[in-house]
């Protein structure tokens, strides 16, 4: 099959078999291509598409970047049951099998040291949320209606300082839990928080962080994020992984045509 080569991990090599219904963006399954002590997992894409010109112009497109997205996830994630993978950005393309094995080479001191400072850990993340409304059995009785401008005034007053407070408790929260939490962690990255109308999550982000926790631990790190879920009222945590290391990947990706994106 002709086409573009897309990029979507460095691995050493590893004996498993990937599934063999998994398919990968564009619908190719991926395949593993060797270069001395290395492997990058790649697969055809089409030239019409994943060229740059074709691939700026697709980045404005929400939906194909979501297919694209979730397809390039879905090779990482199938990686992860096997193997420590070194996942490159969204988007790492390049003209054929030479361009990928000489990219290899270049970076190759850099591929395996970060190969084995990842080995054997996965990335979890975590976010705390000021809710939009606070719970039911906590919320406060409905103010009121004001019966003149004075009365209105107070009671915008008093909700600032309700929302105030509570984003006070939120950060003062998301502090000790990230002190905590990095405690059990062999590193931590505290990445910018959430943008409600991208992520579509509800509520307003305080803290968006990932820790790399070895394989080994991570029971004991789940179940320590556990702990904290349910403690504040107006305030949600939210605990996703084991995903392949991302946020400590470092900057060893790179491509011909590349672009960044946001794992899904």
């Amino acid at each position: 099959m002709t086409g573009l080569r897309y990029v979507y991990a460095i691995c050493r090599p590893f004996g498993t078999p990937l599934q063999a219904q998994l398919t990968g963006v564009a619908g190719d399954p991926p395949r593993l291509l060797p270069h001395h002590g290395l492997v990058a997992v790649v697969s055809h894409v089409p030239e019409a598409d994943f060229a740059e010109e074709p691939l700026h112009e697709h980045l404005e497109d929400l939906d194909w970047l979501t297919e694209v997205a979730r397809a390039h996830q879905g090779v990482i994630d199938a990686l992860t049951t096997v193997t420590t993978p070194l996942p490159l950005r969204l988007g790492t393309v390049f003209r054929d099998d030479s361009g990928v094995r000489t990219m290899m080479e270049a970076r190759e001191e850099g591929f395996l040291r970060t190969l084995d400072r990842l080995d054997g850990r996965v990335e979890w993340g975590v976010k705390v949320f000021i809710e939009a409304e606070r719970p039911a059995d906590t919320a406060a009785p409905p103010a009121q209606k004001p019966t003149s401008g004075r009365d209105y005034l107070r009671q915008r007053r008093m909700a600032t300082k309700s929302h105030d407070d509570l984003w006070q408790q939120a950060e003062a929260f998301s502090t000790r839990l990230h002190e905590t939490l990095s405690g059990c962690a062999e590193d931590s990255r505290l990445h910018a928080p959430q943008n409600p109308t991208l992520s579509g999550a509800s509520g307003r982000n305080v803290l968006n962080a990932a820790y790399l926790v070895p394989r080994a631990e991570s029971e004991k790190f789940v179940e320590r994020v556990e702990r904290t879920k349910d403690g504040t009222p107006g305030i949600r945590v939210e605990l996703t992984g084991p995903w392949a290391a991302y946020s400590f990947a470092g900057e060893e990706s790179a491509g011909e045509e590349s672009a960044e994106g946001e794992r899904p």
